[in-house]
This record gives structure tokens, C-alpha cells and sequence, in this order.
């Protein structure tokens, strides 16, 4: 073999190895917007210009995961736009029918490409429970691992409002939770977070970079921006601030942009962006964030905030001023200073009716007032995320 033959071999094997080392796994959520175009037919045409920017960052050594909305849409648009009345079983009729419809659209786009993907259906009851939210994280990391692309949505045909996440911004945050994503990119219809509704206001400017997510923020975001699907600014913002707590980069940019996906791996992305938090939650505080959904809250003084938002405390009885809802042990509970705020998320040690009897007590009455107890903290610190800034 010549000298250059040789080198040449060296290349290819250092860019692969510099390749896989470099390489990020991107969550790209597309809402039905994007996917319609503003219409109300799915716009293949979109969506094949969507795969060849997945397809491009592929080819570079990355991993996708693409969190579709448009089920629903699919479902009207084949069925021929039926009138159905506003309920529940209608919104799952459609989806049943859309959800086959949508994903063999993406299976025929990305088999152009050579890349086969593989449909995830969850619910919010998929990631509730521990061990299947390990389950679920196992399929898609394992999916990924083998040059799959997962194409996840909300199994609407089945899911009730109990077990719903509600819509696919959210979703995607979780789903960025479970595969380890490097970066979350939420397209819309919109170039991203405006100081105001561009809609409305001509001097509306882009935010380009947020650091902090605060209540003038969320007041900017405001509601839903489109009739077409379930999610809103405000439901990016949420998702923005889940996955940025477990140090996921999130983009908010217009689906309609060109190059907007691949242009996410820049130095300077399309749309805006939401820096990830410097300390990453370890796993267990992962689950806590996105899996089961909080049933209570506990309402806690002031001593208590400083403790647990200050010095990383857990929370003990004597904080307690207050509690709301029906909860056993080892669920999740919000918890609440005394002005209603929300700081924290965390696994409860003891039920809302133990909780009643020891409110305002020392540890060490615990035992006293129940006849027994599970321990001195009412959420230990490792069972609880601060959710304030």
C-alpha cells in the first residue's frame, strides 16, 4: 500500500472517529402548523424538504428524533374533512385514522434517503411509572443506537385527560429527557419569541438568546398562536424550561425557514435560544421532572423556601404552613411558598392525610403523633427538583 494510500485511510479513520465523537442527538418537533403549512392538508412537499435536513445531519454522524404533530389533520384530510361533534371520541377517531396515515408518509420520505424509523406512541402513563419510563427510554435509545429514527407522537387514539401530556411541545421535552438529546428544536409558524405578538405589534423583535426564564417572559409568550393545533408559545416555553433544567439546548424557530434544521448544530441558529442550565439534573431528578404528573401541593414558609431553594435542603414538617389534593406516598407534589409560586417538584415520603396530622411539627414528633414513621424528611433533598430560577 503506498505512503499516500496509507494517509489517506488515516483520514477517513481520524473524520469518522472526530464524527462520532462530535456528534449530537437533535430532537426536532414539528407542529401541525409547520406540517400543513397553514392549510388544512398535510404539505408533503414541506415535509420532504424537513427529511433532507434530517437526512444531511444523518450523513454527518448526528441522530434525530422527530416528535410529529398532525395526526389529527391526516385523519380530517383523508376522511375527507368530515363534521364530527367537538368530543373526545371524535378527536381519537381522527387520530386513529391520521396517525397510520402521517407515519407512512414519513416512512416513504425518509426510505428516499435509505434511513428507516421506527413509531413511538406514549402517553403520559408511559412515563409515570419508573420502570416504564426506563422501558421507554431503553426502546428509543436502542432504536437510535442502530441508525433508526424514532418517530414519536401521543397515542391520542387512546389516551384520556387523565394520562395525556396534553400537547406535543411538552411531549418533546420528555422525549429529549428520555434520549439523552443534546438539542431540542420546537418549529412553528413563527421565527421565534418576540418581545411582543408580531402579529399585532409592528415593533415586535425577536428575543435571540434567553438565559433566564422569568414570569415577564412567560407573559410575553401569551397563549395559542394557531387555531390548527393544541400548542401555543406559552407550551414552548414550558418545554423550553423541562428540557434546559436536564442541560438540553432548546431552538425555537419556523418550521418554513430554510436550512432551519441543520442550521440548529451554528454557532448561530435560527429563531430563538434557550442556553441550558450549567448544572444538569443527575437521572432519578430527570424522572421527576418529566414523568409522573404532580397530584398535590404542599405549601411551605418562608424558612422552608430558603432552605430547600437556597441551601439544597430536603423539606421537613415544621415548613409545612399548607397542603392541597390527594396523594400517597411516593407520589409527586408541587411545592408552593405562601404567595402560591411554584419552586419545587419532589417525591413525597408521607400521605396528604399524614401530612394533615404533622404539619408544623419537629421531626422528632413524627413518630409520636403517627405511631410510626417512614423518616424525618417529608421530601429528602434527593427526591426533589427546584424548579425556581
Amino acid at each position: 500500500m503506498s505512503s499516500q494510500a496509507s494517509s489517506t485511510q488515516s483520514d477517513i479513520s481520524i473524520d469518522r472517529t472526530l464524527s462520532s465523537i462530535n456528534s449530537q442527538t437533535i430532537v426536532v418537533k414539528l407542529g401541525t402548523s409547520v406540517l400543513t403549512s397553514g392549510t388544512l392538508e398535510i404539505n408533503k412537499a414541506r415535509m420532504v424538504d424537513l427529511v433532507r435536513q434530517c437526512a444531511q445531519l444523518k450523513e454527518q454522524g448526528h441522530h434525530i428524533v422527530i416528535v410529529s404533530s398532525g395526526a389529527i389533520a391526516a385523519g380530517r384530510e383523508h376522511l375527507g374533512y368530515p363534521a364530527l361533534p367537538n368530543s373526545m371520541a371524535s378527536k381519537q377517531l381522527l387520530a386513529a385514522v391520521g396517525q397510520s396515515r402521517l407515519i407512512q408518509v414519513w416512512e416513504s420520505l425518509f426510505d428516499l434517503y435509505g434511513i428507516k424509523i421506527g413509531q413511538m406512541l406514549l402517553t403520559r402513563a408511559d412515563l409515570k411509572d419508573r420502570e416504564r419510563f426506563l422501558n421507554a427510554r431503553d426502546t428509543i435509545n436502542a432504536l437510535i443506537e442502530h441508525g433508526i429514527v424514532p418517530v414519536v407522537n401521543e397515542n391520542d387514539a387512546v389516551a384520556t385527560t387523565e394520562i395525556k401530556v396534553g400537547d406535543n411541545d411538552n411531549l418533546s421535552a420528555l422525549v429529549g429527557i428520555l434520549c439523552g438529546a443534546d438539542k431540542l428544536l420546537l418549529l412553528t409558524d413563527q421565527s421565534g419569541l418576540f418581545t411582543a405578538d408580531p402579529r399585532k405589534d409592528p415593533n415586535a423583535e425577536l428575543i435571540r438568546e434567553v438565559k433566564t426564564i422569568d414570569e415577564t417572559l412567560r407573559q410575553i409568550a401569551g397563549g395559542s398562536g394557531t387555531t390548527l393545533g393544541t400548542g401555543g408559545m406559552a407550551t414552548k416555553l414550558q418545554a423550553a424550561d423541562i428540557a434546559r433544567r436536564t442541560g438540553i439546548e432548546v431552538v425555537i424557530a419556523a418550521g418554513s425557514s430554510p436550512n432551519v434544521i441543520v442550521d440548529t448544530l451554528s454557532d448561530n441558529p435560527q429563531g430563538t435560544r434557550f442556553l441550558p442550565l450549567e448544572e444538569s439534573l443527575e437521572n432519578r431528578k430527570r424522572w421527576i421532572l418529566a414523568g409522573p404528573a404532580s397530584v398535590g401541593d404542599l405549601i411551605i414558609d418562608e424558612g422552608a423556601s430558603q432552605a430547600v431553594i437556597e441551601r439544597g435542603s430536603s423539606l421537613l414538617a415544621k415548613g409545612i404552613i399548607a397542603i392541597k389534593g390527594t396523594f400517597t406516598r411516593g407520589e409527586v407534589v408541587r411545592i408552593r411558598s405562601a404567595q402560591g409560586k411554584l419552586l419545587a417538584k419532589g417525591i413525597v415520603g408521607y400521605s396528604n392525610s399524614e401530612l394533615a396530622q404533622l404539619i408544623g411539627k419537629h421531626s422528632k414528633e413524627i413518630e409520636a403523633t403517627l405511631g410510626y414513621q417512614y423518616g424525618s424528611a417529608i421530601i429528602h433533598r434527593d427526591d426533589l427538583v427546584v424548579i425556581q430560577e
